[in-house]
């Protein structure tokens, strides 16, 4: 009878393991761990250094680059459930630190309008950690769900993982991004002590609002400014290096701080020409109560402003400070005397990121169409992140003359990189291709679309002598006229920091079935902005509309997309400057 109830139970719980499919980052075809540097080597592991790294490092430096703090797994999935499992090598938690934040892993949904969410999930810390997320909600835009973002444990190094999902539906690991990424050289603040759980880093934070990659080289209790660290931070070519150590160097005189300092400056300097941030010690809680506490830190700030002071008198180009005042943390962002709370984090993330927009020319306004976002709204036609790296390659290795921002009405066009659809071939051919134009068109997009596309990197490494934008249409619904006419103006800005030398062309928005007169009022709204500010503006759509005002439905295919008929008119308005 005991054994007939055993085989029973078997029976019944096989076929609930059955029905899960596993997927392993590490069995992945190509490197899949997000803010890592050094793909060649060490694509495949949870770990921050390569293996030749430890002869130049010390011991706890070492061991400490083994944990994968700030690494994340991306991936796309329409499962309902998502379970998590792991192990681990190292103790589960700290006195000070829950097992969330020293061992935990963190899922974030990017739904198909760019936004983040958290997910919770149910969880089990033991020899194998489990987390599951359960009754996630289907996308209202198509059934191919979402994009994840799942962040790695702060305080631990990953043995082996698995992400499941139930047998049926779709899963596919993102590559890991190609970008420039931000490199931070810190202390256990930088790792992330004491924050709750991984995405609670304030590195984390920013990698979530700025969506660049971001390298995460905090070594708890040993960020010193070393050399043989340093060599390997000049080895990544980044847009920004934050150095953030000033709590781990201890016992200098003053001179001996300075001359740390310094070397750390002109060793990444002497191999790279991105920005430097440096960072004041952010403080201790008990500050204000505690002399000793408040002279240690207080004294090694000012040395370190005359290190800065004294680099910038020498000339040495793109160098920036942070200092403890805009830090600016709140009494209660503590965990202990020196490791920040969540709310700390948070306080941490706003001055950093305010002073990192500052640096590289990023600004965010208060309206969605001045925020810049990514969109996945429609993946049966095309992946929004493939087209975006399609069209940095293609940048690359054949630099524009011209370029053509917009959406769908562009992007189903004509030129390359090809689309799913070419409505428009001959007058591109003819015309656009003639002139030297790169289509930057992705189907759907809205201003701010666009905008996170020209914060990264559309727009670099070459000189465009005409740069054309179509964009607008796709905010119409969604947007008041103001928050549309705000956003263009915003987003031209950006495209103008980013090629000064180029004439900029706008196009009002191309008239759609039903919607010509809002359109109409819309664009005499948008020529008065773009007149205001200097560029150039073209009612391309005029030639679309018949002599009552409304389209002429022979030169469209459904109402808003020309047809190859339809772009002819349109293609020289487009092109000639």
């Amino acid at each position: 009878m005991k054994h007939l109830c055993l085989l029973l139970f078997c029976l019944t719980f096989l076929p609930v393991q059955a029905q899960w499919q596993w997927y392993n980052p590490q069995k992945a075809e190509y490197p899949v761990i997000q803010n890592q540097g050094w793909p060649a080597e060490i694509g495949k592991t949870y770990v921050r250094l390569p293996n030749r790294a430890e002869p130049d490092l010390r011991k706890p430096v070492w061991e400490l680059s083994r944990n994968s703090a700030g690494l994340a797994i991306r991936f796309y999935s329409n499962a309902p459930r998502i379970k998590v499992r792991y192990t681990v090598a190292g103790p589960l938690n700290m006195p000070h630190m829950p097992s969330t934040g020293v061992s935990g892993v963190d899922l974030y949904n990017i739904d198909n309008d760019g936004k983040w969410h958290f997910c919770f999930g149910g969880y089990s810390f033991s020899d194998t950690i489990q987390y599951s997320y359960d009754h996630i909600r289907k996308s209202p835009y198509h059934d191919l769900g979402y994009e994840y973002n799942l962040y790695l444990p702060l305080y631990n190094s990953v043995k082996w993982m698995e992400i499941g999902i139930p047998e049926g539906y779709k899963f596919q690991f993102i590559p890991q991004l190609p970008e420039k990424p931000i490199l931070l050289y810190g202390t256990s603040v930088g790792q992330g002590a004491c924050a709750s759980r991984p995405a609670m880093a304030w590195t984390n934070i920013i990698q979530r609002s700025l969506d660049y990659p971001f390298i995460n080289l905090g070594f708890s209790g040993n960020g010193r400014l070393e050399n043989g660290v340093l060599q390997f931070v000049t080895e990544v070519d980044a847009r920004l290096y934050i150095l953030d150590c000033l709590a781990n160097i201890n016992g200098k005189t003053e001179t001996e701080l300075i001359r740390i300092i310094r070397n750390a400056v002109l060793q990444i300097r002497q191999k790279r020409s991105a920005p430097i941030l440096l960072i004041d010690h952010s403080g201790c809680s008990n500050a204000d109560t505690d002399s000793t506490m408040y002279k240690a830190y207080s004294t090694k700030n000012n040395i370190q402003r005359k290190a800065y002071e004294a680099l910038i008198s020498e000339g040495v180009k793109e160098l920036y400070y942070l200092s403890h005042d805009e830090l600016n943390l709140p009494s209660d962002g503590w965990v202990d005397y020196v490791h920040p709370s969540d709310l700390g984090m948070m306080a941490l993330s706003r001055a950093i990121e305010k002073k990192i927009r500052e640096i590289l020319q990023l600004p965010v306004g208060q309206l969605s169409t001045t925020t810049p976002v990514t969109q996945r709204r429609e993946p049966h036609n095309y992946e929004w992140k493939a087209r975006h790296q399609d069209i940095l390659a293609l940048n690359k290795s054949n630099p524009p003359r011209a370029v053509i921002l917009g959406n769908s009405i562009t992007h189903f066009w004509g030129g390359e990189p090809v689309g799913p659809h070419r409505n428009g071939t001959d007058s591109w051919d003819k015309i656009m291709r003639k002139e030297g134009f790169h289509n930057m068109g992705y189907g759907f997009d809205r201003i701010e679309n666009i905008l996170w596309r020209v914060y990264h990197d559309e727009l670099s490494g070459y000189d465009a002598d005409r740069i054309v934008l179509m964009a607008g249409t796709n905010n119409i619904f969604i947007n008041t006229e103001d928050e549309i006419v705000e956003g263009i103006r915003f987003l031209l800005s950006a495209i103008h920091r980013q090629q000064p030398k180029a004439k900029i062309k706008v196009i009002g928005i191309l008239p759609r079935r039903g919607e010509e007169d809002k359109v109409r009022r819309i664009n005499e709204s948008i020529r008065r902005m773009v007149s205001e500010e200097g560029y150039i503006y073209c009612d391309a759509g005029l030639s679309l509309l018949q002599k009552d005002g409304k389209i002429n439905e022979s030169l469209f295919t459904d109402g808003l997309h020309p047809n190859a008929k339809g772009y002819w008119p349109i293609a020289p308005q487009i092109a000639f400057f």
